[in-house]
């Protein structure tokens, strides 16, 4: 009995000491396995971009004052026309007022004058009737119609004074407008430059100076950012765009890009790039503000539900090394690849789903035939 425990022991030691020798002289390296998904081709910016709203207008007042009235504060929300300051202009609205009341006035001469006209037309016209049976004389007649005729070409003259009237109203109205901001589209006042009571002036030329009023369209933002002169002529409007942005580090908005310039900046004589604008239209863009930094990847191709692996497990001349689950000899294999980036690459041809493949390929011993096992 003790000769049998002996030999089995001695069976065990012999067979543990030919494992570990096998494993050490196997190559241990590690894998992964084709998958299926999407893949993308992009291209990103080389520096960040910023923010910033499609529509934003720095609104000043084209005339010196005092302002009078200050009807929005910082981070209102206005609507397309609405008076946001007003300058002192009380003299103004009188001279408005006053050119009102003189249009009032010349309807009501207007009136009078054609109601004159009106009944020497018809005087005239019954004398014309009375004549043609002889019981009004010609010279009756010669007056009569002499005098309508002139009663309306003054009706048509009191016509023609109301729309002077009118156009010296219109005259006081764009002196007053002059006075008066308002918002020339709907959006968020981002800041106002003035108190009430502070005289303001408009810029002097050539010295520019912060607007009175900051007013933001935020319900259109977009990046720019440039874009590698290498990349550039992948990158074409309309193209689907991802922008991420370092304060939501965990997000990434949808965007599309609405215009590449037409012509490379070289303000950085080793970097020549194109600057790229892409609109965002993400739902959940109300969380962004103009003025962040962001980056944008835009898509240039895709393919969804493709075999793919790792970007790094290709090499230069398209091959993979393909290995068994449970280990053994390594094979090179060529491979077809499709849509490519620094993750994933597609596979075409050469490989199944579920296949494991060599992911340490600069490990030294990696070669075709070499004995190996997944670490």
């Amino acid at each position: 009995m003790k000769k049998l425990l002996s030999g089995i022991l001695v069976t065990v030691v012999m067979a543990g000491i030919y494992i570990n020798t096998r494993e050490s002289s196997e190559l241990a390296v590690s894998a992964v396995q084709v998958k299926r998904g999407d893949v993308v081709s992009s291209v990103t910016n080389t520096r960040a971009g910023t923010v910033d709203a499609c529509r934003r207008a720095g609104i000043a007042a084209s005339t010196g004052g005092i302002i009078s009235g200050l009807y929005v504060e910082d981070g209102d929300h206005v609507e397309v026309d609405q008076l946001l300051l007003e300058l002192w202009n009380a003299d103004f609205k009188a001279q408005l007022k006053l050119a009102e009341q003189d249009v009032a006035a010349s309807l009501s001469r207007s009136r009078q004058a054609c109601v004159t006209a009106s009944v020497a037309d018809r005087k005239a016209n019954r004398l014309v009737r009375l004549k043609e049976k002889n019981v009004a004389s010609e010279d009756a007649v010669e007056a009569a119609v002499g005098d309508a005729e002139s009663a309306a070409a003054a009706c048509e003259a009191s016509k023609d004074s109301i729309k002077v009237k009118q156009a010296a109203v219109e005259i006081a109205e764009a002196t007053l407008q002059r006075t008066q901001l308002r918002a020339p589209f709907a959006g968020v006042i981002a800041e106002i430059n003035g108190e009430l009571g502070e005289f303001v002036t408009p810029s002097p030329v050539g010295v520019p100076t912060p607007p009175t009023v900051d007013l933001i369209d935020n319900s259109c933002l977009y990046i720019m950012a440039p874009i590698d002169e290498v990349d550039a002529p992948e990158v074409r409007a309309g193209l689907k765009a991802w922008v991420t942005l370092d304060a939501f580090k965990e997000r990434r908005f949808s965007g599309q890009v609405r215009r590449v310039a037409p012509y490379v900046l070289d303000l950085e004589k080793q970097s020549r790039t194109v600057d790229v604008e892409a609109v965002i239209d993400d739902p959940d863009m109300d969380v962004l503000l103009p003025g962040y930094s962001a980056d944008v990847e835009v898509i240039i191709d895709e393919r969804h539900d493709v075999l793919f692996v790792p970007t790094v497990v290709v090499m230069e001349d398209s091959s993979v090394y393909v290995i068994a689950e449970e280990g053994g000899v390594l094979e090179k294999r060529s491979i077809e690849t499709g849509l490519s980036n620094w993750e994933q690459t597609e596979v075409v041809s050469g490989l199944k789903e579920g296949d494991f493949i060599v992911r340490s390929i600069d490990r030294e011993g990696v070669a075709d035939g070499v004995q190996a096992r997944i670490e």
